[in-house]
């Protein structure tokens, strides 16, 4: 299973940005990071609200995340929620 450590991509499962890919680009606390994507503001996220993927970013001084999410995922980066029955 992955962990959620600076560099990892994830997946919103809750909120208004559900469904969308991000970045962890920093840890508050056990449980709280800080993400950012194409589609996701730059803000503090509850890592329930989190599904971590395989792929991980090298985060280094001045990169741009949304840029290299864009680049490797394409524009439109969103997944659809599963639906309840």
């Amino acid at each position: 299973m992955p962990v959620f450590e600076p560099g990892r991509v994830c997946v919103k499962i809750a909120g208004r940005d559900a469904g969308k890919i991000c970045v962890i680009v920093d840890i508050i606390d056990e449980n709280f990071v800080v993400v950012e994507g194409p589609k996701v503001k730059r803000k503090r996220c509850n890592i329930a609200h989190l599904e971590a993927l395989p792929e991980k970013i090298e985060l280094k001084e001045g990169i741009d995340v949304k840029k290299v999410l864009e680049e490797r995922f394409g524009a439109e980066i969103k997944f659809k929620k599963p639906e309840e029955s």
